[in-house]
């Protein structure tokens, strides 16, 4: 019996944990974006509308068609590849959203090692 009891609480709080994501919320308008790789923390800006991002990184700035898989996912090529990194697409797929952010991954297609991020929502 006392198993029983842990079995439905332990079942009563995951069915009470949604994650939010209201992706639609993000699809256009500008933003900041904040990465961390190998304890180095890397920040951009882009604008995207329904088929273009312009990121600027580092002073270099940067266009990307945008294509979206499902509200959640999106897929970046850029325009002027300069060099065979670029040429790659990149996968980008929205975890979870607040009212003035989101949290993402993202990874060359294809590939299996991702990378996480957050970009809030500036206009």
């Amino acid at each position: 019996m006392k198993k029983l009891c842990y079995l439905i609480l332990i079942l009563f709080c995951f069915s009470c944990y949604n994650i939010e994501r209201n992706c639609n919320d993000y699809k256009t308008g500008s933003f900041q974006s904040h990465i961390t790789i190998n304890d180095k923390d890397y920040k951009s800006t882009f604008i995207r509308t329904d088929s273009l991002q312009v990121e600027t990184f580092e002073g270099k700035t940067d266009s990307s068609t945008v294509r979206w898989i499902n509200d959640c996912e999106v897929v970046f090529r850029t325009i002027n590849p300069k060099n065979m990194a670029e040429q790659k697409d990149i996968h980008l797929k929205i975890l979870t959203t607040t009212d003035s952010s989101y949290t993402f991954e993202y990874s060359y297609v294809g590939e299996t090692k991702k990378q996480k991020g957050t970009a809030i929502k500036t206009k």
